[in-house]
């Protein structure tokens, strides 16, 4: 499997990617997303939890990038939900929905200029000075993290760390 890249994302401390978004990495995304294989989920938070550990990341709480509710009703769950849920499950933590999506518009299908655009989010208020890690499945552009930690920083955390699956 091909090693993502290590660039990092605007408003993010950190990011912590597990595979490229290739061929092989696109089909672990479609068993998650499209197929709502939970063995894959659990694979992927054993995954990550590892890679944020090696890291050093230490997040106090964990939340994650909501899809569309569109997404959502269509497939039954939000996929970024169930990982950072499980991740937070294998390092002690709390995972807790702090974003609410902005609008409709999903990032699948765009190009990149309309990627970098990227969805807003309006962030819950955060325990002062907290260290957060938001969850996604896949790192594109960067827009939809770097939008996430913009509305977090702009609610009180004193930190971002950004962890995805697949990054582009």
């Amino acid at each position: 499997m091909a090693r993502p890249s290590a660039a990092p994302v605007p408003g993010l401390t950190t990011v912590t990617s597990l595979f490229a978004h290739d061929e092989l990495g696109a089909r672990f995304i479609h068993a998650l997303k499209l197929d709502n294989d939970r063995a894959i989920v659990c694979w992927l938070a054993d995954s990550l939890s590892r890679s944020l550990r090696v890291g050093g990341v230490e997040p106090r709480l964990i939340t994650w990038a909501p899809t569309t509710a569109k997404a959502r009703r269509e497939r039954g769950f939000d996929q970024a939900e169930l990982l950072a849920k499980a991740v937070a499950r294998r390092l002690g933590l709390r995972a807790r929905p702090m974003l609410r999506r902005v609008g409709a518009a999903t990032q699948h299908g765009r190009s990149r200029s309309q990627r970098l655009g990227g969805p807003r989010f309006l962030a819950s208020a955060v325990p002062a000075a907290a260290a957060l890690l938001v969850v996604d499945d896949v790192l594109t552009t960067g827009a939809t993290l770097t939008s996430a930690a913009e509305a977090l920083r702009g609610a009180g955390a004193a930190e971002v760390h950004g962890a995805t699956c697949s990054r582009a």
